[in-house]
């Protein structure tokens, strides 16, 4: 269905000349050449068999065992629909990016959409994975230990589903929303689903609240940053760059002077790849869980750990166990099965600090390095222990990120010795393949050329009274580029969408252009609706599959 047919009645139509204004809209109405549809289509098709092709490889690589038909099919559809929200993602976000330099003309709108999902790619295949898990670890522990259940894959569907929905639904009334924002929302209600589904008095996990708090905060601060820093970065520019062209409206359809077009191209390049490192990586972590549930033996330890790391795990994990012994207060060591009972029953109620916990911790290091040691790497580990090692380094990694928001003060020594075990551990079990990688980059890329037009009008025409300036649009992105550049170095998931729409708004306001209050309005309300919506959807969802699964 093309843009056209589904643009809402309330939405200014980008493509008519705007009679008796000064807004100008640039002309979005070009017809695709079937060489292109054609383009698309080979490139989707051919994503799509690269990663059964390579899924297979990885297989048969390490011995895995046949999947069987109806376990093949699940894992398929999973996967398909991890890669639909990042699909969706691309035209819902990245139409922010390209917002500013079509209503600039600076670039032609088929341009600016290839190059922005261009860039969207690089910056997918490029990126830290840094944010990867940042999402993963909302989750409640015994949904992500036992991913391969039927509880791990309502888990699953259910998060995604009710992102993509809600997705669809802000996009139909262009509204730009965040995806961050929404896919948190989803595991939250998926928490809170399984936390009120458990049978009384069970130790059930629900949502991690106080790792939820840090991701809120940087979803909080994503619209207040774009809008005040872009604000101050215009008037800043009002004083030292005294070029009268910067700050007026673009003449007819004419492309802006070269240095300014130059800027705008710059700051588009870089939303776009920022946004492919920090929002490619949110799917990628799920489709991992997916890959670890369905295929432990390829996908649950990192393979591709060299040799020579063996001894130094050894040897990190050995004294990890020790700082956790001196702690334990003469409790005795569990064995490697009590001790991976007691830790996740610890992390359930967050009940950390505790001399018993410590030994537990003490044990869990110790079995670790010597099955490392006994196996001789971590690539070399069989198939029957995978999932038991896997989730013990999960567990002692987790309690570690968590002893010190349950008041455990460790010395400069024992945090540094702490700090590069966990470091290890996450290597060995947090890792993306490169096929991952290409396939989320590539949905991600083609998502940016669909259903992009929506966006897009309401960023360049119902935000503010006034036409978009260059000055605007470049202050704008200019903000976008470097927080979210910021947030994927610090490993923290932010909204392209928040940062770059309300960075319009801050613009409009500090220039005296004026805002649309109604599109205001309804961007707040939309951000305020997230939450509650995505919860609820996926709640649902979650009741509802897993009684099916």
């Amino acid at each position: 269905m093309s843009d056209a047919a589904m643009t809402s009645p309330d939405l200014p139509s980008p493509n008519l000349a705007r009679a008796g204004t000064s807004r100008p809209g640039p002309r979005m109405n070009h017809r695709i050449h079937p060489g292109g549809i054609i383009a698309f289509l080979l490139v989707l098709v051919g994503g799509l068999a690269y990663a059964v092709v390579s899924l297979i490889a990885d297989m048969n690589a390490v011995h895995q065992e046949p999947l069987a038909i109806g376990a093949f099919v699940l894992l398929g559809l999973a996967l398909l629909i991890a890669l639909a929200f990042e699909f969706v993602n691309g035209f819902h976000d990245t139409a922010n990016a390209v917002a500013t330099v079509i209503y600039t003309h600076a670039m032609p709108p088929l341009v600016a959409v290839i190059w922005s999902g261009a860039f969207n790619f690089l910056g997918v295949l490029l990126s830290s994975g840094a944010v990867a898990y940042a999402i993963v670890t909302l989750l409640p522990v015994e949904l992500i230990l036992q991913v391969g259940s039927g509880a791990g894959y309502a888990m699953i569907f259910a998060l995604l589903i009710a992102a993509i929905l809600w997705n669809l639904g802000t996009w139909a009334f262009g509204l730009p929303n965040s995806s961050s924002h929404t896919l948190i929302g989803s595991v939250i209600g998926v928490g809170l689903a399984n936390q009120l589904m458990a049978p009384e008095g069970s130790a059930t996990s629900g949502v991690d609240w106080a790792q939820a708090l840090g991701v809120f905060k940087a979803l909080l601060f994503s619209p207040l940053c774009g809008f005040f820093a872009a604000a101050l970065l215009l008037l800043a520019l009002k004083l030292t760059v005294r070029r009268k062209d910067l700050y007026e409206a673009p003449q007819g359809e004419a492309p802006p002077p070269l240095w300014i077009r130059g800027l705008l191209i710059l700051t588009c390049t870089l939303v776009s790849f920022f946004h492919g490192g920090n929002d490619g990586q949110k799917g990628m972590g799920l489709i991992m869980l997916i890959l670890i549930g369905a295929a432990p033996t390829a996908y649950a330890l990192n393979r591709t750990m060299a040799d020579d790391t063996t001894p130094a795990f050894i040897q990190m994990s050995q004294s990890a166990s020790a700082v956790f012994a001196a702690r334990a207060g003469g409790s005795a060591q569990p064995d490697a099965a009590s001790a991976r009972k007691q830790v996740s029953e610890a992390l359930r109620s967050k009940d950390l600090n505790q001399p018993a916990l410590y030994a537990a911790l003490a044990s869990l290091a110790t079995d670790i390095a010597a099955n490392v040691k006994n196996y001789g790497a971590i690539k070399q580990v069989p198939a029957a222990q995978t999932s038991n090692l896997r989730n013990d380094m999960y567990l002692a990694s987790d309690a570690i990120r968590l002893l010190p928001k349950n008041g455990a003060s460790f010395s400069e020594a024992e945090a540094a010795t702490l700090k590069s075990y966990t470091g290890l551990l996450n290597d060995g079990t947090r890792y993306i393949p490169t096929w991952v990688k290409v396939c989320v980059a590539l949905a991600l890329g083609l998502g940016t050329m669909v259903g992009w037009k929506r966006i897009v009008v309401t960023v360049g025409e119902k935000i503010g009274k006034t036409h978009l300036t260059y000055a605007q649009g470049a202050s704008a992105e200019m903000v976008a580029a470097g927080t979210i550049g910021l947030a994927e170095l610090y490993g923290l998931p932010v909204s392209t969408t928040h940062i770059l729409s309300s960075g319009v708004a801050g613009t409009m306001a500090a220039n005296g252009s004026g805002l649309r209050m109604s599109t205001v309005r309804n961007m707040a309300l939309a951000w305020v609706l997230t939450l509650p919506a995505a919860i609820t959807l996926a709640g649902l969802l979650f009741f509802i599959l897993r009684h099916v699964f």
